[in-house]
């Protein structure tokens, strides 16, 4: 077998033998002359207006002296009531010291007005708490999306009753645990295509506030001379669980039996669950922090194989580790295959990875014009389609983790814009800020996002979270018209929620493959609607691939609509959506 570069660089990484985050010190990529194309979209932030004005409490707004403060948390577009609009749910850490604002969970109802009423309250979920990530499923296949969300300390488990409220059930589920843990990236995926959802679970590092060195206190604990908060490298790493659903209401710890647990000495963070070498079974990629990422094989027996080295997913096309935070998962490319696209510290590129069709993935960060922007820290992405053109374009939103570090080195502000990189059609994408919309530019530091139509008007509008303030909502208004589709999948013998389905898209002379995610961007989760951008295309014709592996072609369906497949009957519903211009 020949090594590649990656491969030999490896055998010496270790996250214990270098210190703080990983940062590579490189110079950005020359950009090239503006296409002179118009984005035919803008984003503008309306979170005042719709009601969205509580802060998300995460640890001192100006100081950090624990990493637990800096990494921030997630956010979920979700329909919990199922009447066809997306409410949003909101994570929240808390401080260390008192007189904070109220910290919780925070979930809204969406008024289908472009407002929300806020219903933590009535719905169960007020919980304070250093809230990591969500995760967002059917996992008893009632009908009714429940949710996983992981905590430094004690994760929980939330059942939607189906009448607007949530219950804890973490208890009868076996899900307590007896050791503090750092709870990070989580999803639910149906590993063994039994019908039931299973969960995997990341932690992040060991961490103990009584035993953890202080900014200025390590060697591990300065960035370019400053005193910060210590970490990630030099402190302990932890390891992932995957526990699996017996049917009836509790999950069985099968880390150890199916291999998870081997996989070691990485600073766990977002995962998404997807299959991604198309053999019908789902793996789990899981972005690690300045160490190498986890590719989760999956080998069909409910056993998996770590494989990101050989897969090329593990560090960059030099072999090198990256702060991997954030994930998004699409065919950018339009190849009918799955893509990765990965966020990371400043001073270094984001990462693109092209995959082959088989699991395999090539960097091509540098050809697809990615590496022009290394100023900024990024979180929350996703590879979705926010102009309708059918080409699918990369968002990111930004932040540093050091508030302290602007007033000494400004040339490392805290609140940073948001990120559009438009896709151009020929494997380039083009760097776009001001002209993607107000909500671009402005200043926040920010960490994660959920993608998603609040609006009911045929394009995607994204949730971010804001340290230590209120959120934002972007919504998108598209400037021309152009034609899109909306797919919401229901299972039978698959689970109910379909997470793990996969449809693909022909349009035009296009093919697009997405999947139904659990969670995605940063510590979040997405619309659980796929949503085709089809540019001119009137029509599209589509295939499914349902966890069970079983293939149903749907064939040709009108563009402009909602419609929603059932496994083994295909589509038993179509709605139109308000016209936008009529907003």
């Amino acid at each position: 077998m020949r090594w590649t570069r990656r491969q030999c660089l490896s055998l010496v990484a270790s996250p214990l033998l270098a210190q703080g985050p990983a940062v590579r010190n490189i110079r950005p990529q020359r950009r090239e002359e503006p296409s002179g194309i118009p984005f035919e979209c803008s984003l503008t932030d309306v979170a005042t207006e719709a009601g969205l004005t509580e802060p998300v409490v995460y640890g001192e707004a100006e100081s950090t002296t624990f990493i637990l403060e800096a990494i921030g948390c997630g956010c979920a577009f979700l329909d919990y009531d199922n009447d066809g609009w997306l409410d949003v749910l909101l994570l929240s850490g808390t401080r260390f010291t008192s007189g904070a604002p109220e910290a919780t969970l925070r979930l809204y109802k969406n008024n289908r007005d472009g407002t929300f009423r806020e219903v933590t309250e009535e719905a169960g979920l007020r919980r304070s708490g250093w809230a990591s990530a969500v995760t967002v499923g059917d996992f008893d296949n009632d009908g009714f999306d429940d949710l996983f969300v992981t905590y430094w300390g004690q994760d929980v488990l939330y059942r939607n009753t189906g009448n607007g409220g949530f219950e804890d059930v973490t208890e009868q589920a076996d899900l307590i645990r007896p050791d503090r843990r750092w709870g990070s990236g989580c999803t639910w995926v149906d590993y063994d295509r039994d019908g039931n959802l299973d969960l995997f679970v990341a932690t992040y590092l060991e961490f103990d506030p009584e035993t953890t060195p202080k900014p200025g206190e390590r060697d591990f604990c300065f960035y370019e001379g400053v005193p910060v908060n210590c970490g990630p490298r030099g402190l302990p790493p932890a390891r992932c669980y995957l526990y699996r659903n017996d049917g009836g209401g509790r999950f069985i710890d099968v880390s150890e039996e199916s291999g998870i647990a081997a996989a070691r000495g990485s600073y766990a963070m977002t995962a998404v669950a997807a299959d991604y070498d198309e053999d019908g079974w789902p793996d789990i990629y899981v972005a690690c922090d300045s160490s190498p990422s986890f590719y989760f094989q999956n080998n069909r027996d409910g056993t998996f194989t770590e494989d990101a080295l050989f897969r090329g997913v593990a560090m960059n096309e030099d072999g090198h580790e990256q702060a991997g935070m954030g994930l998004g998962v699409g065919d950018y490319d339009l190849d009918g295959d799955l893509d990765i696209f990965k966020t990371h510290f400043s001073d270094d590129t984001d990462v693109l990875y092209r995959n082959d069709g088989e699991g395999s993935f090539f960097d091509v960060t540098l050809a697809a014009r990615i590496g022009v922007e290394t100023r900024f820290t990024a979180w929350g992405a996703g590879i979705v389609d926010l102009d309708n053109d059918g080409l699918p374009d990369i968002f990111l939103v930004t932040g540093s983790v050091y508030p302290e570090l602007e007033a000494q080195l400004p040339r490392y502000p805290y609140r940073t814009p948001r990120c559009v990189f438009r896709n151009l059609g020929n494997g380039k994408f083009e760097q776009l800020i001001d002209e993607a919309g107000p909500g671009i530019a402005a200043l926040h530091s920010s960490r994660g996002c959920a993608f998603g139509d609040f609006d009911n008007d045929g394009d995607v509008d994204i949730l971010i979270v804001n340290m230590n303030e209120p959120p934002s909502l972007l919504r998108n208004d598209v400037n021309r018209r152009r034609h899109w589709l909306k797919i919401l999948l229901v299972g039978t013998s698959s689970n109910r929620a379909a997470i793990g389905a996969r449809v693909t898209a022909r349009y035009g002379n296009r093919i697009q493959a997405q999947t139904v995610q659990a969670q995605s961007s940063f510590y979040s989760a997405n619309d659980r609607r796929l949503h085709f951008g089809l540019g001119d295309a009137e029509e599209a014709s589509l295939e499914v691939r349902w966890p069970t592996g079983e293939v149903e072609k749907i064939g040709t369906v009108e563009a402009d609509l909602l419609i929603v497949v059932r496994e083994g009957e295909g589509v038993i519903r179509s709605e139109t959506f308000p016209n936008p211009e009529s907003r």
